[in-house]
């Protein structure tokens, strides 16, 4: 199974860095806006064409896709024109706070889906229970930038308690206490909003599991309660939970780019709408192909696990 999804691996590389080329290719929108922001207007056309010869923004689209393929065989990632760095420089300086803030915001995700939803599988029917599974249905179905907005309006303009934005405070440095200060809303939003649908999902799974043959010969044996839930019913409940959360990854990308968006975050997130605004093909197709492997690569570890937790599950291949 793992030898076949990486040789999947090139095509889909090829496809999609490809399409974002042709695709940007016929675009409406003009790089060059941009490129020179408000001097656009009144720039005449003549130097605008110069402009655009000197970024090669006239080279057709193959040509350029060549020259990136080539690039990135040679350790040359280009230079980003939105940030006037080269793209490697961009991505070592935003790719750890992404990490950190995805990081931070799964593991509280992940760690109380299981914790609330293994007990409201336990006590399925109840009115806690209740609530909660129609607090996680309402939640889902509000957007992250919903959530980033009431988060700041309450915690940080009403209650003053959190920063509104940003890594730091003005002009302080970036100590421990300063970025995981300012790390609690951001992480505390993308973790909230990833939390409905896995936590449900371990609802879910161990109310179907209380009702197996396994669980009544258990009872029959004369195991304690807790011992069946923590040997028996956890360990079969895991699996649909870990194929939960390697699938959903996709939308962990786009709700930390609304995230790191709305709060300010230095991450790879915000880099990624300002590439795709201004056309940055360097930055915008190395962030775009990235986003899509990684994606890729957390589905096959998803399943990967499935077959492992669940020796009934068969790898296909």
């Amino acid at each position: 199974m793992i030898f076949w999804r990486l040789v999947m691996l090139p095509p889909v590389f090829i496809v999609v860095s490809a399409g974002l080329f042709a695709a940007a290719a016929l675009s409406p929108f003009d790089p060059l806006v941009g490129y020179l922001g408000s001097r656009y207007m009144t720039t005449t056309e003549a130097d605008k064409f110069l402009i655009a010869e000197q970024l090669g923004l006239d080279t057709p689209w193959y040509v350029v896709y060549g020259s990136w393929v080539q690039g990135l065989f040679t350790g040359d990632l280009g230079m980003s024109r939105s940030f006037s760095q080269p793209v490697v420089d961009v991505l070592a300086e935003r790719i750890p706070w992404t990490i950190l803030l995805v990081g931070v915001a799964m593991t509280v995700a992940v760690m109380l889906s299981l914790i609330v939803g293994i007990w409201c599988g336990m006590h399925r029917g109840g009115r806690i229970d209740q609530a909660i599974a129609a607090l996680a249905i309402i939640l889902q179905g509000i957007p992250p930038f919903v959530l980033s907005l009431v988060a700041i309006g309450v915690f940080a303009l009403a209650l003053g308690w959190l920063p509104p934005a940003g890594l730091t405070d003005a002009g302080a440095d970036p100590t421990v206490a300063q970025v995981a200060r300012h790390l609690i809303l951001p992480a505390g939003v993308l973790a909230i909003s990833q939390m409905p649908w896995l936590l449900l999902a371990v609802r879910e799974s161990i109310s179907t599991n209380r009702g197996e043959d396994f669980v009544a010969g258990a009872v029959a044996r004369g195991l304690s309660e807790r011992d069946i839930t923590r040997k028996h019913i956890v360990p079969t409940s895991l699996a649909p939970f870990v194929t939960i959360v390697g699938v959903r990854l996709p939308e962990i990308v786009v709700g930390a780019v609304l995230v790191e968006e709305i709060f300010s975050w230095p991450g790879v997130a915000g880099a990624l709408v300002t590439a795709a605004h201004n056309l940055d093909m360097p930055l915008l197709a190395i962030l775009t192909v990235g986003t899509t492997l990684a994606g890729l690569l957390g589905s096959l570890l998803a399943d990967v696990a499935y077959v492992l937790l669940d020796p009934r599950v068969e790898a296909d291949g």
